[in-house]
């Protein structure tokens, strides 16, 4: 599809910034190529508003006199947050928002998160926008943040105010617990179905936007997904580089391990800026992005006027090239498959129903086709096209040698635009189990190969020794926020429905409390937890830990090992010697 990025007028009016900072620079028109996924070829995009930085300030001075008031923070679960979610929550309302406020009850802190959306464009093609709400005790958590939390805010009064027609539905939220492992950003997305997440076509991510000493940096910069917030800060001249410092820190990480295309914008925390990038952005060099990372200075003094004005209206640009056109809708419609997913034996076959629906024009003819298939698996519509609004029975056949294992099916209905939804297949063969161990490289003694990790899990650092050999997983250990994660992606043989993955686990903590987890380790397949284990369970030595992964049999998933930390007090994960007994 060609795709058009529209351009902004070079002349806005700047609006006044606080005394001493730099004013308010006016749009400037992207010199960035036209980017897939962007607009429809057949839609104009309008010129995103200006958004007022001092309207932004202002939210920050809101949050700042919460913490004020509350015991100088507002952690998750704390009254300071409580009291974030209400002004939040309150300023959405009265801009005409239905608000939804989403309790997190697997959070450390149970809390509350927040979700607005704006009404407009197919409910099937939603762009969605985030920023963690909460903050760590030790201040009142401005840039750490809320600068991104009231970037988004006043980019959602400002899309409210001014209505336009929409082409996709744009979605805010506001996260709980991000600081004690993105806990309610991660509830949030385990709690929609396959089908809700897949109508999220981009999730964009705001974390700490106005740092004081602060770089350019945009999450996956070179993706298709991260275009148009590149577009904006390319037509400032900024050169912005890839957010290495976030990667895995905050709260696009559970969308982008659900499989939802991820981006977003980060001015930088305690890292350093180099002297290159003090030459190109200003500031200086050697020093952290955020002096007052994490620290009770991080107050309304603590952000870059600049930093955040164009953040704000990086924002808003992003948003009016994904979702807003200038005239009224064209004919349009949505696809969906029912139900999501399914599992079909060799020889056999099974049935779904593919609904269509006007979504905004006319009825339209829509002919509908599948792809993605494994071989010896085939799929037929009856009829093979509708009028949208109608539907159709899909029905999938595998071969007798079809190939077994999980596959998606993408269903696509080609019209005046072409929409597409997805179905989940298994293939299961017509024998028993033939068993074996399936996991390579349990005790991590070669080389790190075909796990997935972070940087430095797999180890032989003698600060906690291995069960056997030299080398093994180490999560956790830091004392501080941290996330990180362990994967190896593994195929179970049809009928090995009693299969186990074992491992041996030791947990060293330096939490003192008997009844609060702080730390944790999760074990997931795909995105199901499978179990989990915490700072409660410290004990001496390795244990072997064993849960059953036989409902994956004729499937492949990812088998997901994830260690969060929080603010303080180190716990360590230790793992060895894993195993996945196919039976």
């Amino acid at each position: 599809m060609t795709l058009t990025l529209a351009t902004q007028p070079v002349a806005a009016s700047p609006s006044a910034g606080p005394a001493g900072a730099a004013p308010e620079p006016a749009h400037a028109a992207p010199v960035a190529a036209a980017r897939d996924a962007v607009v429809p070829q057949d839609v104009v995009a309008l010129a995103a508003p200006d958004i007022s930085v001092t309207n932004v300030q202002a939210h920050l001075t809101q949050f700042n006199s919460i913490a004020t008031s509350n015991g100088g923070n507002r952690r998750a679960g704390s009254a300071g947050y409580t009291a974030s979610v209400a002004y939040v929550k309150s300023r959405l309302q009265a801009a005409g928002y239905t608000v939804t406020v989403q309790r997190c009850t697997s959070c450390t802190y149970p809390s509350n998160n927040v979700i607005a959306e704006w009404p407009g464009g197919p409910a099937d093609q939603v762009v969605m926008f985030g920023a963690h709400l909460d903050g760590v005790s030790a201040g009142p958590g401005i840039n750490d943040n809320a600068s991104g939390s009231s970037t988004l805010l006043e980019n959602a009064l400002v899309l409210a105010q001014q209505n336009p027609t929409m082409t996709k539905r744009v979605r805010f939220a506001w996260w709980t617990d991000e600081e004690q492992g993105l806990n309610g950003s991660r509830f949030y997305v385990n709690s929609l179905s396959a089908t809700q997440r897949g109508y999220i076509k981009g999730y964009y991510n705001f974390d700490m936007v106005g740092s004081v000493n602060g770089g350019y940096f945009i999450n996956r910069v070179t993706s298709t997904t991260a275009a148009p917030l590149k577009a904006y800060w390319d037509s400032l001249g900024l050169q912005p580089e890839e957010n290495v410092e976030g990667q895995g820190r905050s709260d696009d990480y559970p969308f982008q391990q659900a499989g939802i295309p991820t981006s977003g914008y980060a001015a930088g925390a305690s890292a350093r800026k180099t002297s290159a990038q003090a030459a190109k952005w200003g500031g200086t060099a050697n020093a952290a992005y955020d002096p007052c990372y994490h620290r009770s200075c991080d107050t309304t003094a603590n952000i870059s006027a600049t930093v955040l004005n164009r953040s704000a209206d990086g924002v808003a640009y992003a948003i009016w090239q994904l979702a807003v056109s200038d005239g009224a809708p064209g004919n349009d419609f949505s696809v969906a498959v029912s139900p999501t997913s399914g599992s079909v034996a060799r020889g056999s076959s099974r049935t779904a129903t593919v609904t269509t629906a006007t979504t905004s024009g006319s009825p339209q003819a829509v002919a509908l086709s599948a792809s993605g298939m494994p071989s010896g698996v085939t799929v037929t519509f009856s009829p093979s096209s509708v009028t949208s609004g109608g539907s159709s029975t899909m029905t999938v056949s595998a071969s007798a040698s079809a190939a077994t294992g999980a596959f998606t099916i993408t269903v696509t209905g080609t019209g005046s635009q072409t929409r597409t939804a997805t179905y989940a297949l298994t293939v299961t063969g017509t024998g028993g189990c033939a068993g074996g161990q399936l996991i390579v490289n349990g005790g991590f003694e070669n080389g790190s190969s075909p796990w997935t990790a972070s940087s430095g899990v797999i180890t032989s650092s003698s600060g906690q020794p291995a069960r056997t050999g030299t080398w093994k997983a180490w999560l956790g250990g830091y004392g501080s926020t941290r996330t990180e994660t362990l994967a190896q992606t593994v195929t179970l043989p049809a009928g090995c429905t009693a299969s186990t993955l074992s491992f041996w686990l030791h947990i060293d903590t330096a939490e003192t409390t008997s009844s609060t987890a702080y730390d944790r380790l999760t074990v997931r397949a795909g995105s199901t937890t499978l179990a989990t284990w915490s700072n409660l369970n410290a004990a001496p030595g390795y244990v072997q830990r064993s849960v059953n992964v036989g409902a994956y049999a004729g499937q492949t998933v990812s088998l997901t090992f994830t260690g969060t930390e929080d603010a303080s007090l180190q716990t360590s994960f230790v793992i060895d010697d894993v195993t996945l007994q196919a039976s």
